[in-house]
């Protein structure tokens, strides 16, 4: 049957979920873009801003774990107007951090104001922001075939590139305008749109009216059991101890911890690396950042099509997909370059991170399709949150090294070096983390729980 026959209703939530993924990569970013900005204003080392990222991270972390869970046991629909509501409500609230420090000051925390104001915000908003991805990943298993999602996913995933695209371009301008609250008061209340958009067309495919019988029985074709039926509806969903028992849970965690935590150190510290080495201002950044972000779209879009190619030559999807991803490590291999090119023009580690962090958009979008791949549906929430987990503990960890290095190596002149170190951790991660999850799960294992 052509496209036609079976229907597109599909593609429609996907754009749904690439909407969500561009607002929360905007909301995230936000900070990033202003932080050369306000680590003047209030005075913040790099240590100071590690911490409030790192906040977000830890907690991003651990409500990943949660909101997978969460996801699993409410469904889908509701869980991401939730998620999307509580993390709106954490964008807005950093224009607000001054005075929410106070506050927690009168309380007793011994913090400076900005930065205890801004960790409180940047808590909430991890907390919302965490149900993006278990969502999504959730809602594509629900609506694609397992031959379409890996290619489902990298289009909702490049919407994190569009953010991060969309940030620069309009942020500096905000900020510039009316100042930095406004920066994060209007970027934050888009998400509210999305919450009306997802309400009037987002339903499970089972009671969704504009899905055809045709299209609802091809998104169930190469399923193994009977059509998948929302996690509430008795279909067992299996304990986080249960599903820590199997190898191809600890595959997916390794690999996130490895690698999560590389693409938040290009989010958050990119900004201050192109003013920290090239004195660039909020402004000025904006152009070599869209261009960087603008490259991450083709390593999105082009990561979920590439296990096409094995899978066409009889692989099954797991092993299509490992064989893409270890294509796919070789390429942040070039982010090794950027420091010793950098003399040259501030454009060629623009340009070499760009292709680091293309690959790993490429990366992610097949590593949350293994999940979907190996799992039954009604578990694919809970295993992307212990994978979310993971990831966000290493995000922690890289977060709070890089503070560390970069205050140690400026307060000896010696900034550069300590780029040098960051970046090499960003460009072999992707190998180890490749060599760990292909011996914990060496070929395709289905997990089927009865």
């Amino acid at each position: 049957m052509t496209e036609t026959t079976i229907g597109r209703y599909r593609w429609t939530i996907c754009a749904l979920l690439f909407f969500a993924t561009t607002v929360n990569y905007l909301d995230r970013q936000v900070l990033s873009l202003l932080a050369p900005a306000l680590s003047k204003e209030f005075g913040w080392s790099n240590s100071d801003y590690a911490n409030i990222t790192a906040v977000f991270q830890f907690v991003y972390a651990i409500a990943m774990l949660f909101a997978g869970r969460f996801i699993d046991a409410i469904g889908t629909r509701r869980a991401f107007v939730i998620a999307v509501a509580v993390w709106s409500l954490g964008a807005v609230m950093h224009a607000f951090s001054v005075p929410i420090g106070g506050m927690l000051a009168a309380l007793g925390v011994a913090l400076p104001v900005s930065v205890a104001g801004f960790m409180a915000s940047r808590a909430v908003l991890a907390i919302g922001e965490a149900g993006n991805f278990p969502a999504a990943i959730k809602a594509t298993a629900e609506y694609f075939p397992k031959k379409e999602r890996s290619f489902a996913t990298g289009i909702f995933n490049s919407g994190a590139n569009i953010g991060a695209v969309l940030a620069p371009l309009t942020v500096p301008w905000i900020a510039a305008t009316w100042g930095w609250q406004m920066a994060f008061i209007v970027i934050g209340a888009i998400g509210f749109l999305w919450i009306l958009l997802w309400l009037v067309y987002y339903d499970t495919p089972t009671r969704q009216r504009r899905l055809s019988a045709a299209e609802l029985a091809y998104i169930n074709s190469d399923n193994d059991t009977a059509p998948t039926q929302p996690a509430a509806d008795g279909g067992q969903r299996l304990s986080w101890f249960r599903l820590l028992g199997y190898r191809q849970t600890w595959a997916f965690a390794f690999g996130k911890f490895m690698t999560d935590g590389v693409w938040w150190f290009y989010l958050f510290w990119l900004p201050k690396y192109l003013s920290s080495q090239y004195g660039m201002s909020t402004t000025a950044i904006s152009l070599p950042l869209t261009v960087l972000y603008s490259m991450t779209m083709v390593g999105s879009i082009g990561g979920g099509w590439f296990p096409a190619y094995f899978l066409r030559r009889g692989m099954a999807p797991y092993d299509g997909r490992m064989r893409a991803m270890l294509v796919i490590a070789f390429f942040p291999l070039a982010v090794l370059l950027a420091q010793p090119l950098g003399g040259v023009s501030f454009w060629l580690p623009v340009l070499l991170v760009g292709i680091g962090a293309s690959a790993h958009q490429a990366w992610s979008a097949n590593l949350f399709t293994t999940v979907s791949d190996m799992f039954p549906k009604r578990c694919v929430g809970s295993v992307i949150g212990i994978g979310g987990m993971a990831g966000g503990l290493g995000g922690v960890l890289v977060s709070k090294l890089g503070g560390w290095i970069f205050d140690a190596y400026g307060a000896r002149g010696d900034l550069s070096t300590g780029y040098m170190i960051m970046f090499s951790i960003c460009a072999l991660a992707y190998l180890g983390a490749w060599i760990v999850m292909k011996a914990l799960v060496p070929r395709h294992e289905e997990i089927r729980a009865d």
